[in-house]
């Protein structure tokens, strides 16, 4: 009887530590996997974190790229203006020239059509496109855009006038008046226009005669047509440098007027003394 209940309670005692070891056990492994709940919640928590401060430097860079998209735009709609007003005071330029007759602003394909004119007003062939630019300097691009425009016109010459002759490259200079493509082209600037016409009208008016194709007949005319652009240019460049030197010189010439004028209002008139001549009683008036 005794035995048995030995048996008994060793066994309740195996069960129990059994129980006491799974419970262990499951206790251990709830750790486990509250801690690795912690872990992940920290996780998301980070990752959430994270995400936020992506959004947040995304947010500012959108912010910065709106700022920076303003100011092209600001930029762009001065340069429009610019332009805009360029083309203005460039018609109303050419409308006081004599002979001379200017198109309406064009929707595309340039900015206007240029033309002499006959006694009755009407304007004569060949006409030339004039595409005006004011920016940091003329590029290639602008040129071909020229070309375009002028064939989808069926205009030969086209005209490219910059502002200023610094916007023009130093090939553009060099080659003021070439034929590219069948299509003739003008470089020069709003000051150089007037006088670059009055060179290319007689030619002007042979090509009205004896075709557009005059002068891709005759290579050795339009070479001096070349030459001759570039010559006025160094010839109106000296002028300048000449006009410079007189107005340096004037300012001069009246710099030392004003100063010599100073000096003689400055200096004090002789005193005159009397002086006897010996033997004759005689007193003369002498400078001392």
């Amino acid at each position: 009887m005794g035995s048995f209940r030995d048996r008994a309670y060793q066994a309740h005692l195996r069960i129990a530590q059994r129980h006491r070891d799974e419970l262990h056990a499951l206790t251990a492994r709830t750790k486990e996997l509250e801690s690795a709940a912690r872990t992940v919640e920290q996780q998301k928590v980070h990752e959430i974190e994270r995400a936020n401060r992506r959004v947040e430097d995304s947010l500012r860079e959108v912010e910065k790229l709106r700022e920076r998209n303003h100011e092209l735009e600001t930029q762009m709609s001065k340069v429009a203006r610019q332009g805009k007003l360029e083309e203005i005071s460039f018609e109303d330029e050419v409308q006081t020239w004599p002979g001379m007759c200017v198109s309406e602003k064009l929707a595309k394909n340039g900015d206007y059509l240029l033309a002499y004119r006959d006694p009755s007003g009407a304007a004569l062939e060949p006409r030339l496109l004039v595409d005006n630019k004011d920016k940091a300097a003329i590029g290639e691009g602008d040129i071909k855009k020229l070309i375009r425009d002028a064939k989808e016109r069926h205009v030969p010459i086209g005209v490219i006038a910059a502002k200023d002759e610094t916007q023009l490259r130093q090939v553009d200079r060099d080659c003021r008046w070439s034929e590219e493509d069948g299509i003739w082209v003008l470089r020069t600037t709003r000051q150089w226009l007037r006088r670059d016409l009055d060179v290319l009208r007689p030619f002007l008016e042979r090509m009205r005669t004896e075709g557009t194709d005059f002068l891709q007949k005759n290579a050795a005319l339009a070479e001096e047509v070349r030459r001759t652009l570039v010559d006025l240019d160094e010839v109106e460049k000296e002028l300048k440098k000449a006009a410079k030197a007189i107005d340096v010189a004037s300012g001069l010439t009246g710099k030392y007027r004003v100063r010599l004028n100073s000096l003689c209002e400055g200096t004090t008139p002789q005193k005159k003394v009397p002086t006897r001549q010996p033997g004759n009683g005689i007193s003369q008036t002498v400078g001392a």
